[in-house]
């Protein structure tokens, strides 16, 4: 079925009786071509694009929970490309046009929204820092905007500009950023996945891989033993525990990042603000609820929810940035588990396991990395060699000294 604006009014005219269910519920074949593990939204993305891009027909995607169950459900559902390093600029500018061409490309509504993003700047260095990756966005043919101090206050006149600690002298705009809605992403896949004939197959656990000689051959779940040609892993905070069956040792650590919803407000934030001084991140979502986060928790976790402190830093940023915050009720808070790499960028690779292939190391970046990583992860699974714009993330750029620090805080993963 074929989603559009006559199948609603005709749907509307008859009773809503011929709608069909957004994916099929299989049980798992014993043998496939290529078998992705995690039905987040890297796992259905890679799927959809080898099903649709790569022309693979035998694929399955396996989920432990439900779809959408993971962090792909647990974001404050960011997009954006406003990077430095010439390892990820290319990659998250190809990610952000996917994002343009989202909706049309899966025949879902995504809610794709760009309303633009703004990094504000507090200090001269900061100035510097941003004009500097200003212009390697444009080298890289993604858009930037420097803005001066004038220039922010007639967009968000209720920040407080003049504060002795933190004033705001300016941003960095990216007009092409903006929003997705989280949840719409991973059903949008999984229905475009399903529909070129790849089985998502949930309440699967990973319980251990089949490897002969080194070579892969499949994996063991708690539905039986599954059959794979190739093997995918795309399990975000999860990639130490799964590779870990296959006697791997990531150079990830799993830490839980929290976000926010306030109470729903009037229209307030036209587009999504970051805070130059501290770790804050707000947008406003179509609900009207302020939609935010900060910094991880700190610590090594595999727990979704976080704790108080962190709670307390980040509404503190918020009201650093704009007082009338304090005013707004907090709705809800949930966690998610982010894959640190030790430079803060991904991984997306073969192992050194024949037939296993692994994405993850995602870090902050994963919601807006979406579309290019199961793109890139597609690409590297049908063809064995590396996306154009994903050369860069290789496991062995730690041993060769190639890291893609973008903050340039060195090897502890808690701090990218």
């Amino acid at each position: 079925m074929r989603y559009s604006g006559f199948r609603v009014i005709k749907e509307a005219l008859t009773g809503h009786e011929g709608w069909t269910p957004a994916w099929r519920d299989p049980e798992p074949k014993a043998q496939y071509d290529i078998v992705v593990i995690g039905g987040g939204g890297h796992g259905l993305a890679t799927a959809h694009y080898l099903a649709k891009v790569y022309g693979q027909r035998k694929v399955a995607v396996i989920e432990k929970g439900w779809i959408g169950g993971g962090n792909v459900g647990r974001n404050t559902t960011i997009i954006r490309s406003n990077y430095l390093l010439d390892g990820n600029e290319p990659f998250y500018e190809f990610s952000l046009k996917l994002w343009e061409g989202l909706e049309q490309d899966v025949n879902y509504n995504a809610m794709v929204s760009q309303r633009g993003i703004i990094n504000l700047i507090h200090s001269d260095a900061q100035r510097d820092a941003f004009t500097r990756r200003g212009n390697a966005m444009i080298l890289n043919g993604a858009d930037a905007e420097l803005l001066d101090a004038d220039q922010v206050r007639k967009e968000y006149p209720y920040l407080n500009f003049n504060d002795a600690r933190f004033p705001i002298k300016g941003g960095l705009a990216q007009r092409r950023g903006g929003t997705v809605r989280h949840d719409a992403v991973a059903w949008g896949y999984a229905r475009s996945a399903d529909s070129h004939g790849v089985d998502i197959i949930q309440n699967c656990e990973v319980t251990g891989f089949r490897i002969e000689n080194g070579k892969c051959l499949g994996v063991e779940t708690s539905k039986g033993f599954i059959g794979a040609g190739k093997v995918g892993c795309a399990v975000a905070g999860n990639s130490g525990r799964v590779m870990g069956m296959a006697g791997m040792r990531l150079p990830i650590e799993s830490h839980v990042l929290q976000a926010f919803v306030s109470e729903g407000l009037k229209p307030l934030l036209p587009g999504v603000i970051t805070f130059g001084a501290g770790h804050f991140y707000v947008s406003q979502s179509d609900k009207g609820g302020l939609v935010f986060g900060g910094d991880l928790d700190g610590y090594n976790s595999y727990a979704q929810r976080g704790n108080l402190p962190v709670v307390e830093d980040v509404c503190e940023g918020g009201m650093a940035l704009m007082p009338m915050i304090g005013r707004a009720r907090l709705l809800r808070m949930w966690g998610g588990i982010m894959d640190m790499s030790m430079d803060g960028s991904p991984i997306i690779d073969r192992t050194p396991v024949e037939g296993l292939y692994f994405n993850g190391g995602w870090c902050y970046g994963g919601f807006k990395a979406t579309p290019a990583s199961g793109y890139c992860f597609a690409h590297l699974l049908a063809r064995d060699e590396p996306h154009p714009t994903a050369t860069a993330y290789r496991f062995d750029r730690f041993r060769t000294g190639r890291m893609i620090d973008e903050k340039g805080v060195g090897n502890q993963p808690n701090l990218h």
